[in-house]
């Protein structure tokens, strides 16, 4: 009865898995703060996309470890990149499966901020026409999902006219619309190798304390032609996924994001909880604020658990 009755579904269709790209081939190596998770050179990403597809999972999003960095980040728009790269190989193996690109350049810069700097001064205009840049050249890999997560003003706009104008009109953009400057992302910055040389990311991430805020950045993003808008982190933010839910017609994403991963894995490790419940439940809850995708690292596990 209660199986029948139950309000809150959460199938792995509705799961995106973050995969985390290297240089080279035949590489595979756990990443310490995040157990079960690994750096992957393209060929082993097309076979964990290959298992990912296998289990009914939606889709899954690229990160890059670049080769080298700059001040401007060229490596993330290289046509040669790691992501690009990874994204042709996954697509010439599991061709049905989504493929998501993360775009920013704090993986690939050198002093590890998400756009160009003056200084210590984070410049906001002349970081949008990289990331256009880098959306374009991930559409023309083969993304069909580019997902912005650096949170400059006007990148949604500057990004949907580029694809545009070059032929992509219908390769979607997933907006970081409502990220917050959070504590829980620091075992991403090891795994994505992403941690700034000098301040903060303060200037362009949202306060923690604010809701109102989260909803202005989502009607701005939803005005310059995003397809789906996110709020991340996910489990301090019910609120916010709710209050953006009840906002907007767009499908509404949810990170659940790293620190929040990686204490349930310590906590589990510990026999302190048991990890497929609290997994379980975890997800449902972003599920049941209301939103309608999560990108997850626990997808495979949770995949599992409820085939």
């Amino acid at each position: 009865m209660r199986s029948l009755v139950r309000e809150t579904r959460l199938v792995p269709e509705q799961l995106v898995y973050p995969l985390f790209i290297a240089p080279g081939t035949g590489y595979r190596r756990e990443i310490p703060s995040l157990a079960g998770c690994f750096h992957l050179s393209a060929d082993e990403a097309a076979r964990e996309a290959a298992e990912v597809a296998a289990l009914g999972i939606g889709g899954v999003i690229l990160f890059g470890l670049p080769k080298g960095k700059d001040p401007v980040g060229s490596e993330g728009y290289a046509e040669n990149g790691v992501v690009q790269e990874a994204t042709r190989a996954i697509r010439a193996a599991t061709p049905d499966l989504l493929v998501m690109t993360d775009v920013c350049l704090c993986e690939y810069t050198s002093h590890g901020h998400c756009g160009v700097v003056d200084g210590e001064e984070i410049l906001n205009d002349p970081t949008l026409d990289l990331l256009a840049r880098m959306a374009l050249s991930h559409a023309r890999a083969g993304a069909q999902v580019v997902a912005p997560s650096d949170m400059m003003d006007g990148r949604v706009g500057a990004i949907r006219a580029a694809l545009d104008g070059a032929g992509f009109q219908d390769v979607a953009i997933l907006s970081y619309a409502a990220k917050y400057a959070s504590a829980y992302y620091g075992p991403f910055r090891e795994a994505a190798d992403s941690t700034p040389q000098f301040g903060d990311r303060r200037s362009h991430q949202m306060d923690p304390a604010n809701v109102r805020e989260a909803l202005k950045e989502v009607r701005i993003d939803v005005a310059e032609g995003a397809d789906m808008v996110m709020v991340k982190p996910a489990l301090a933010y019910l609120d916010v996924i709710r209050a953006v839910r009840e906002s907007v017609d767009l499908p509404v994403a949810a990170y659940n994001v790293s620190g929040e991963y990686a204490m349930i894995k310590a906590a589990a490790a510990k026999g302190w909880v048991d990890e497929k419940r609290i997994v379980i439940e975890t997800l449902t809850s972003i599920r049941r604020a209301g939103a309608d995708v999560i990108l997850t690292y626990h997808a495979k596990d949770f995949a599992r658990w409820t085939a």
